[in-house]
């Protein structure tokens, strides 16, 4: 029994210390078809230029799609700060602003999602499959909270 108690103590530290790190490190999180699924870059039907801006905003804040439709999002950081775009519900994209608030340090290596240092360029191409909206934002610390969000408008 004094083994038993003595791994399952160890067990729970090691959940724990795991936990920690994700918090701390880099993560990659789970979308429901809510806000659709990574595309394939040769099907992306468009190309959309966003560019991210110090003054908190996208250019454009507003974009519309068709169901279905595969979209390839440059997006450009013509600021000075780090920036990023990230597609998800309102609800996901509060849930991740909190942890970026509590670990700025956090890495992103989802597909729905770009980090961009100042004057850079990159890529993020998605399929939306549902009619309805796909939020974005830019969950940089203070960014988000400033206003710089946005929508993606998805017709039948």
């Amino acid at each position: 029994m004094k083994n038993l108690v003595g791994s399952t103590a160890f067990a729970a530290l090691i959940a724990l210390a795991c936990t920690g790190a994700w918090a701390a490190g880099t993560h990659a999180g789970g979308h429901g078809d809510a806000i659709g699924k990574p595309g394939v870059a040769a099907q992306a039907t468009r190309t959309v230029h966003v560019d991210m801006t110090d003054n908190m905003r996208f250019n454009p804040s507003s974009i519309n799609v068709k169901r279905g439709e595969t979209v390839r999002l440059v997006v450009t950081n013509s600021g000075k700060l780090k920036h990023e775009l990230v597609l998800g519900t309102e609800k996901e994209l509060k849930e991740h602003y909190e942890l970026m608030k509590k670990n700025p340090e956090m890495e992103h290596a989802d597909p729905n999602m770009v980090t961009l240092e100042a004057g850079k360029t990159g890529e993020v191409v998605w399929q939306f499959t549902s009619a309805g909206k796909v939020d974005f934002a830019c969950l940089q610390p203070g960014h988000y909270d400033a206003g710089m969000k946005g929508a993606v408008h998805i017709a039948r």
